[in-house]
């Protein structure tokens, strides 16, 4: 090895760390030396050797940046380890940065640093960011709510708080006071802040400082009773890394309990042999130091310069000088001066390329930051406890503090309560004047003191009444004269800004109800209400409207649409309305009108059916007297809780003001339901659910809810913003809910609540408009209109020649048309229809005597106003029994004879069915 030396080349490298009077810099220092001795003694190859050029910078940042600038202008240093703190790194690195010389920190932990942003800067230990999520990890495992950090006042301390508080937002947890301490505080100073501490709530502190002043903290802490039981104390880090190194036992012995985190090291072979050597040489370089322990700070320092050995390898053997500043003469200042390292860009290059497997695992860095390994929780113990699986806490406890201190009779929460005349089922207040003593009970009271009890943690707390308005109440919390308001408070939006609301333990809605009406059936015109006047009309209309269609298309083909006018008139209307108990007697034989009727018949199916239900639900529902629709409309007024919400709503819902009206208490309410509206009383009144049903209760069947538009966020208890309080209480409000102890409570105060009309259904109106069947009588007349026109066309089609044609020019057009209707009323002899099975032709009968009377055989009239004459040649005439088909009005012509299928010719004896042909003159 010595005869590699006096080849090799020597590179020139800085130490600048706190040696003197720091044990951390001198275990790190002896660590960096046996990382060179360890590293040229396997790679005795290397052409390079780094030569250690130490600085002390006493503790202080004006002593490293000096240090740092005389390594890099007089001893021109390729690289620099250190500094210790990461204030000293602050100017330092920018050093670095002007002259382009790496510096390597393995101690230097500020976040803050990362903000320089220098390339030149390599941080060969791990960012203060990375251990707060351990931190946060630790504080959810417990399920502690709050937490105090206590730091030092300076970068190191004030770097890593802004991490740390958003990773304890993170658990569900909150920094309720930061407890800065000077580097330079006396113990005096501690004592105060502690004591100051003491007073608070909070129980969890974490710690985030340097070895000596924490060392004086936890001292401190514990002469003044704050490392007993209930209290939590965690270190960061550094401290963890420097209280466990310390060779003095009493440190130990002071933080007995203390929770720490600590970057995780495995034990392997290698560490354990290093850590004998380390402390033999250690041992030997310091007789006067005992019982020191290879920390950290030590590892990394080996690591790093194990690092800078191989860069420089790597970076070549050539250009190590510097390039001097082009500056005048007369510029004396050592910055203005300082060089150049023609080498510092390789060097740099060869950094952030370099990785090997190092004590602590995995070396190497990205963006010039080490990467993270995993974290580990130590507790600090007695060296005589062994063979624990639990958790000792300060009092040597293994029962796990709370993380808030017990409410005593001496410093109970005060809890402001509203004090009111009405509604004192949820809040009431009795004053015995006699004694001189006051009782607060109520369903919110009860609420709060059973949720109270189900808490991990007591909780002292007293009553105080308030009177006043619920806002001036709330608003009591944010003045800090109140720790929290318990009742009937309705959680809304504008007092959610400057107070925290717990989970609703009642939902709630402003709803709208009014008075219940009966309907009277000894009204004579009862039956009409079921249907609405337009519903009565359209019906009505479409009833003559189908009847009048079908007798249209039968009044040709169908004895029994045709006769005198008054019979036709008659049949019209006596078949239309026979189909709403389907009692018409009248067969039809077009296909036509057998479409219509088939769908009137089902439009009229519909119609009675649903007449028939509502007029039931008339009969036996109780029907509200308004709905909440015509309230503005009608200029109706309202009523209103006095002091409540509800009058906000009101008038955006544009209500007059001078319609509205405010009650005190239910009985109040109900005489003002009794007057009327616009006889000093109400129409309708809105409130919340829960008044609502209070006044149900006692009133039971005499009002309904009917609308549920408004939604709030129901009735929950006020703190302070931030209050750790909120989710403890929430969640056993939570858990409450879904169990049977809030029903407990609400029959207590309410009663059953089935035993009175439900609040969150409403009764629709039972009366049926046309607007919930046009869609039927728009089919049913769109059916029936196209087949009367089909009808008509296919009348005019084969008619129309005959009667429209232009036989006679002297003829006028209304004679034409006359014609036409007194073809339309003759019996159509071409239709084909089916009597007792048999298909027949129509035809006529003969009149008695030739008289217009009108008979009536086998069930069809017969045509009257006729005059009928017998045919000659047909002698025998058939008894009216017989007759087949008795209103054919035009003589048969052989040649329709002969259409006619009959399957034997019809016979012509007087005990058979005979075919009579009559003359028919119809007019």
């Amino acid at each position: 090895m010595g005869m590699a030396e006096n080849t090799s080349i020597q590179v020139n490298v800085g130490v600048v760390l706190d040696l003197d009077s720091d044990l951390d810099g001198r275990i790190a220092f002896s660590c960096i030396e046996m990382a060179l001795s360890d590293f040229y003694a396997t790679h005795g190859d290397y052409k390079t050797r780094l030569v250690l050029n130490t600085r002390d910078s006493m503790k202080d940042v004006v002593g490293a940046a000096a240090a740092a600038l005389d390594l890099i202008k007089k001893v021109e240093v390729q690289a620099i380890l250190g500094p210790t703190t990461s204030m000293q790194a602050n100017f330092v690195i920018d050093l670095g940065e002007k002259a382009r010389v790496p510096i390597l920190s393995f101690s230097a932990t500020s976040p803050s640093l990362t903000s320089i942003r220098s390339t030149y800067f390599f941080r060969a230990t791990l960012n203060d960011s990375t251990q707060v999520n351990a931190i946060s990890a630790l504080v959810q495992a417990f399920g502690w709510r709050e937490a105090v950090p206590i730091y030092i006042d300076d970068e190191y301390g004030e770097g890593i708080i802004p991490y740390l508080t958003d990773a304890l937002q993170a658990v569900d947890a909150r920094v309720s006071y930061r407890s800065v301490i000077s580097p330079s505080a006396t113990d005096e100073q501690i004592v105060e802040e502690l004591y100051k501490l003491m007073g608070m709530q909070t129980r969890v502190f974490i710690v985030h400082m340097y070895g000596s002043l924490g060392t004086r903290l936890f001292s401190k802490a514990k002469e003044i009773g704050m490392m007993s039981e209930g209290y939590v104390w965690i270190m960061s880090d550094g401290l963890t890394a420097d209280l466990l190194s310390s060779p003095n036992p009493s440190v130990t012995e002071t933080i007995q309990g203390v929770l720490g985190v600590k970057p995780y090291v495995p034990s392997t072979k290698e560490i354990q042999d290093f850590r004998v050597r380390w402390k033999r040489k250690f041992q030997q370089d310091n007789p006067y130091i005992i019982d020191a322990e290879l920390n950290i700070y030590g590892l990394r320092g080996y690591e790093a310069a194990t690092a800078l050995a191989l860069a420089v390898e790597k970076a070549g053997t050539t250009n190590f000088g510097f390039r001097k500043a082009n500056v005048s003469s007369s510029s004396s200042t050592d910055l203005a001066t300082l060089g150049v390292s023609f080498n510092g860009p390789s060097l740099l290059q060869a950094l952030s390329n370099t990785s090997f497997k190092g004590l602590t695992g995995d070396y190497h860095f990205a963006d010039g930051q080490l990467q993270p390994p995993a974290f580990q929780i130590v507790i600090i113990m007695s060296p005589s406890v062994s063979g624990i699986s639990t958790v000792i806490f300060p009092g040597d406890t293994t029962a796990v503090p709370k993380g808030r201190g017990i409410f005593t009779k001496e410093n109970k929460l005060r809890i402001g309560v509203p004090v009111k005349s009405s509604f004192r089922k949820f809040v009431d207040f009795k004053k015995y004047p006699g004694s001189n003593t006051t009782e607060i009970t109520g369903f919110c009271i009860d609420v709060f003191d059973t949720v109270v009890k189900t808490l991990p943690y007591d909780l002292a707390y007293e009553y105080v009444p308030f009177f006043g308005t619920y806002n001036d109440l709330v608003y009591q919390v944010y003045l800090k004269n109140f720790d929290a308001v318990v009742g009937d408070i309705t959680i809304v939006y504008s007092r959610s800004l400057y107070v925290d609301y717990t989970l609703p333990f009642i939902e709630s809605d402003v709803s709208v109800f009014v008075p219940i009406e009966c309907h009277s059936a000894e009204n004579a015109w009862f039956f009409l209400k079921p249907l609405t006047w337009d519903l009565w009309v359209s019906s009505l209309v479409f009833f003559v409207f189908i009847g009048f269609v079908v007798w249209v298309l039968e009044h040709r083909i169908n004895g029994d649409f045709r006769g005198p006018a008054s019979h036709q008139a008659g049949t019209i209307f006596w078949f239309s309305f026979s189909t709403m108990v389907f009692a018409q007697r009248e067969r039809v034989v077009s296909n036509l009108s057998r479409v219509v009727v088939i769908i009137w018949c089902f439009v009229v199916l519909i119609l009675t059916q649903n007449y028939t239900a509502s007029l039931s639900s008339l009969l036996t529902v109780q029907q509200l007297k308004v709905t909440d629709d015509e309230l503005v409309n009608k200029g109706e007024y309202v009523g209103y809780q006095k002091g409540s919400l509800v009058l906000g709503i009101l008038l955006g819902l544009g209500f007059d003001k001078s319609k509205i009206l405010a009650y005190n208490s239910l009985e109040e309410c109900h005489e003002l339901f009794s007057k009327g509206s616009g006889n000093g009383g109400i129409a309708a009144a809105f409130d919340e659910t829960p008044y609502i049903r209070l006044l149900m209760l006692e009133f039971r069947s005499q009002y309904k809810v009917i609308d549920l538009s408004f939604k709030t966020g129901g009735f929950g208890f006020v703190f302070p913003k931030g209050s750790p309080l909120v989710p403890d209480i929430s969640r056993e409000i939570l858990n409450m809910t879904e169990g049977d102890k809030m029903k407990g409570i609400q029959d207590k105060w309410f009663g059953d609540q089935t035993s009175y009309p439900d609040s969150g259904t409403s009764v629709p109106s039972n009366t049926l408009s046309i607007k919930t069947f046009w869609g039927l009588f728009l089919i049913a007349g769109i059916a029936a209109l196209s087949a009367l026109i089909i009808f008509i066309v296919m009348f005019v089609h084969q008619e129309g020649r005959v009667a429209l044609g232009p036989s006679d020019s002297t003829t006028s057009i209304w004679s034409k048309i006359r014609h036409l209707f007194s073809i339309f009323n003759q019996r159509d002899f071409s239709s084909h229809i089916e009597v007792n099975g048999i298909h027949l032709p129509s035809m006529g009968t003969a009149s008695q005597s030739g008289n217009s009377a009108h008979t009536e055989i086998h069930g069809y009239p017969s045509s009257a106003g006729c005059d009928t004459s017998r045919n000659s040649q047909a002698p025998q005439v058939t008894s009216a029994d017989q007759l087949t088909n008795p209103n054919q009005e035009r003589p048969v012509k052989d040649n329709q004879k002969s259409n006619v299928n009959h399957e034997t010719p019809p016979r012509t004896d007087q005990r058979s069915n005979a075919i009579i042909h009559q003359r028919t003159n119809c007019y």
